[in-house]
């Protein structure tokens, strides 16, 4: 089963953008979060899966306080690209939450289309 998302994007590199993309998710996916490859976060109503193949080269330092400003509290450092997405109501994946993107919007000073 093939799902596509409006995910919210956090590169670890400053130089590239916070954006909104098209994400697909199926199984090979999941089974790549399962194994360890991609690390995951829950939030409310949200997850934010870490790239782990990127090792600790690129500490994410937007997404860390987007993360604590959405109310998790993380022990440790965040590294790699952050995709944020959403948790619906039946507990399957769902398009970021509009209200993550928006506090995205203020954090960075950046509109986001979604």
């Amino acid at each position: 089963m093939n799902t596509f998302l409006n995910a919210l994007v956090v590169p670890a590199r400053l130089v590239h953008p916070v954006h909104i993309t098209s994400l697909m998710l199926d199984e090979a996916s999941l089974l790549r979060v399962a194994s360890g490859d991609v690390g995951m976060l829950a939030g409310a109503d949200w997850h934010a899966y870490l790239d782990n193949a990127s090792g600790r080269i690129f500490h994410n330092l937007r997404a860390e306080v987007l993360i604590r400003e959405a109310g998790l509290d993380v022990e440790g450092t965040i590294h790699g690209t952050a995709t944020f997405i959403g948790r619906a109501p039946s507990g399957g994946q769902a398009d970021a939450p509009r209200h993550l993107i928006r506090l995205a919007e203020q954090l960075f000073d950046m509109p986001l289309a979604a």
